[in-house]
């Protein structure tokens, strides 16, 4: 907040600038008005002023654009026997001929 590291649990004012940073996100905002409840995000938005730079905008885009953990997509089942053998193959660096 303002520079300054605060906990999750801080009350929060009006006029106050927080720099938040994440795994693989930067961003900046500042508090233009206060919620008596927790809301819905589309609520939420209109509460708030995003301030962050365009540079860390462009970075945070490419970051999620490129973002891949490597797991199978939900829903698709459990893979074969061959797909699994195809997976360690993969993964171990083993070329069958």
């Amino acid at each position: 907040m303002n520079g300054n590291n605060v906990k999750a649990a801080r009350a929060v004012g009006i006029g106050d600038k927080y720099e938040i940073r994440a795994e693989s996100r930067k961003w900046v905002i500042e508090v233009v008005s206060l919620l008596a409840n927790r809301v819905q995000y589309q609520e939420a938005i209109k509460h708030y002023v995003d301030l962050t730079p365009e540079e860390d905008q462009l970075a945070n885009q490419r970051i999620a654009s490129s973002f891949h953990t490597g797991k199978r997509p939900s829903k698709i089942g459990r893979p074969t026997k061959k797909e699994r053998r195809d997976l360690d193959g993969f993964m171990t660096g083993d070329e069958e001929e």
